[in-house]
């Protein structure tokens, strides 16, 4: 009954306009051609532009830690100062080895870090540090069986700081004063400084290692494609989108007319052998 009722409105619009199979085309294909030149025009005169970051990695050397025991507690304190460089540091990654059990490391900076246990970690799936990392000016994590424990920070979790990144602009001079501003970035006070707190009366310290990376402006340039290559894609989309549209009107439409043939033929039969019966009636 649906497709009883399609036919009959696409013949009844079919009959109120001749030139409907005719304007539907006109239209896709005028919709295809804008369409597509509107893609093709965005790849060949893009605004966005894409600059790198040289990205500079300090092992800091480490002097040896002061020793403070507390009787009172049963604990020994390990602590150590780095100064780091505060120009454009993104990374602080700490990693502590030999440590023993029930030991909590400390990280700590007068400025703040944010930090995550699962910042870093391979196959942490769904974890968003701008959404789950918290800013403090200590991380502490205590090494409930001992061995090793890595604290990695960030001094910011806007991802346009490190690691490259992109711009939107008119005009190369402004596209590389928002990629400038976007990486420079002084964290002051810089000095970092580590605790390692054990139980009982230690003489042998922990290993402890901190990396930093900072990142300066290296180079920038335009984002570009293969216009040729993303026009026919772009091409493809838009004609499959309006095939999807056109197709089934169309059918409807050889559908209509391929029954009204058949009933035309149907109905020039009737006639026919109607006459027939009249001719044969009169010449009896």
């Amino acid at each position: 009954m649906k497709g009883t009722a399609l036919v009959t409105v696409m013949r009844k619009a079919l009959a109120q306009n001749p030139n409907l199979l005719r304007t539907l085309l006109g239209l896709s294909f005028t919709l295809i051609f804008m369409l597509s030149y509107a893609v093709y025009g965005a790849t060949v005169s893009p605004s966005y532009y894409l600059y790198d970051t040289d990205a500079t990695t300090t092992v800091h050397a480490q002097d040896e830690p002061v020793r403070i025991y507390q009787e009172e507690l049963n604990q020994t304190t390990w602590t150590w100062s780095v100064p780091a460089d505060g120009t454009n540091l993104t990374w602080v990654n700490l990693t502590a080895t030999e440590l023993s059990s029930g030991a909590e490391v400390k990280l700590s900076n007068g400025a703040g870090l944010y930090s995550h246990r699962s910042l870093g970690v391979a196959g942490a799936d769904g974890f968003s540090c701008a959404d789950s990392c918290q800013k403090n000016t200590t991380h502490a994590v205590v090494a409930e069986d001992g061995g090793e424990i890595s604290v990695l920070a960030l001094t910011s979790t806007d991802p346009a700081r490190r690691s490259n990144g992109t711009v939107y602009s008119k005009t190369p001079d402004g596209a590389l004063d928002k990629a400038m501003a976007a990486i420079e970035y002084e964290h002051s006070p810089s000095l970092i400084r580590v605790e390692i707190v054990e139980n009982g009366n230690r003489t042998t310290a922990p290993t402890m290692t901190i990396t930093t990376v900072n990142e300066a402006f290296e180079s920038i340039k335009p984002f570009s494609v293969d216009a040729a290559t993303e026009f026919l894609w772009a091409l493809a989309a838009v004609v499959g989108c309006f095939s999807m549209v056109l197709v089934p009107s169309f059918t409807v439409y050889f559908a209509a007319n391929a029954k009204e043939k058949r009933d035309a033929v149907k109905i020039a039969d009737a006639e026919r052998k109607v006459k027939e019966g009249i001719d044969d009636e009169q010449s009896a």
